[in-house]
């Protein structure tokens, strides 16, 4: 920045100008004629010249919303004025007369009002750009903090709402582990009237999936300490080659008692020789499990669901769950996958409107892709793809 000098009639605020410029070599002549024009009325009048570079000072242009350069601007006394354009010189030619004026006006008033014991109307500063640049500077603290806060704040509530559900899904696995132990318990009770006659083949069956109910369970648990404690584990993969046939079984063997008591057939198609996927199978388990949960409760008793693989291009497996719904209106199917949207007919349901939100998050983090397609009245048919393994 270059403050030429001028001379003040004692302490009183002179006429400021500020003329803001930029490096580019197509203007530098022009540059030149109005500083060369500004030197010649030093001699003729008082003013007090700033130059701004909007290269060094952006915030100061965004301040006094600069639409072109070079620009002159008085700022005080005010009105402001701008002059900007290709004909500056011929431009001050024109106001200069009457900024004189207005300056020995505001002058003869301040000279009024200290006659009259009358406080005199100061600028904000000596320094407008000073002033101007620490304003700027205040303000972009303060958008910035409460920018900060609100971040902040969605976080939190987005951190709770995690939480929250993924309480809530413990129950599934919990059923789950249940039933296969009070199963167990039936086989051995000492009442015979009560005594279940179990294969050693159904016991171990039995054993084995109440064990992977629990581990589960425990990884859940993990998640919301993690949860708890501000990490993002939504996010957080670690992916590596993965089965996806053993882990679309069983995610559906854990739906078995909640589709027994809706009376729902659930029919999967999962190729023996689907190919393995590099993905993390915590969060993919959670995409198929809540994509399952969802669709057994949207479908009515008695209804059909069905979960399918297919092995699409040789670079992406795509899995499908379908059910016999009440489906999804057309305007709503790009929607259900924002945070916290829910469907008019969901506002009343059980749950925190995440679900969709996290499978479209933990899909896209694959390089993968989810989609519907739904027939208001017919179902739903939920599509994600995921990478295949390549060694």
């Amino acid at each position: 920045m270059e403050v030429p000098s001028s001379s003040f009639e004692g302490d009183r605020v002179p006429l400021k100008l500020l003329l803001f410029i930029d490096r580019r070599p197509s203007l530098a002549k022009q540059v030149r004629q109005i500083r060369q024009y500004l030197k010649t009325l030093e001699g003729q009048f008082q003013f007090n010249l700033e130059v701004v570079d909007i290269g060094e000072q952006p915030y100061l242009a965004e301040h006094y919303k600069l639409v072109a350069s070079p620009a002159l601007i008085k700022v005080a006394p005010s009105p402001q004025h701008m002059l900007a354009g290709s004909d500056i010189v011929s431009q001050l030619e024109r106001w200069w007369p009457k900024w004189q004026q207005e300056y020995l006006e505001r002058q003869r008033v301040e000279v009024e009002e200290q006659g009259e014991g009358m406080p005199l109307a100061l600028e904000h500063s000596d320094n407008p750009l000073s002033y101007s640049a620490e304003l700027m500077k205040l303000s972009d603290e303060i958008f910035r903090l409460n920018q900060t806060k609100e971040e902040l704040e969605a976080q939190l509530r987005f951190k709770d709402r995690i939480i929250a559900m993924m309480a809530h899904d413990l129950r599934n696995p919990l059923t789950a582990a249940s039933i296969a132990i009070e199963t167990l318990e039936l086989g051995y009770a000492p009442d015979q009237k009560r005594n279940l006659s179990l294969s050693p083949e159904l016991t171990g069956q039995l054993l084995k999936h109440a064990k992977t109910q629990v581990r589960a369970i425990n990884r859940m648990i993990t998640d919301i300490l993690k949860t708890a404690r501000g990490a993002s584990i939504e996010l957080q993969l670690f992916p590596k080659e993965m089965d996806l046939y053993g882990l679309c079984f069983e995610v559906a063997e854990a739906f078995q008692g909640r589709l027994q008591e809706k009376q729902q057939r659930l029919t999967t198609e999962i190729p023996q020789d689907l190919p393995s996927v590099y993905a993390d199978s915590t969060q993919v388990r959670r995409v198929v499990t809540n994509l399952l949960d969802n669709a057994i409760k949207y479908t009515p008793r008695g209804g059909d669901v069905s979960l399918v693989a297919l092995h699409r291009t040789t670079q992406k497996v795509q899995i499908t769950v379908a059910d016999t719904g009440p489906g999804i209106p057309s305007e709503n199917s790009d929607k259900i996958f924002e945070e916290s949207y829910r469907l008019q007919r969901d506002a009343k349901e059980e749950g925190y409107g995440l679900g969709l939100a996290l499978c479209q998050k933990i899909i896209r983090a694959h390089y993968g892709q989810i989609w519907v397609d739904s027939v208001p009245g017919e179902g739903s048919s939920f599509y994600f793809t995921l990478p295949v393994y390549r060694a």
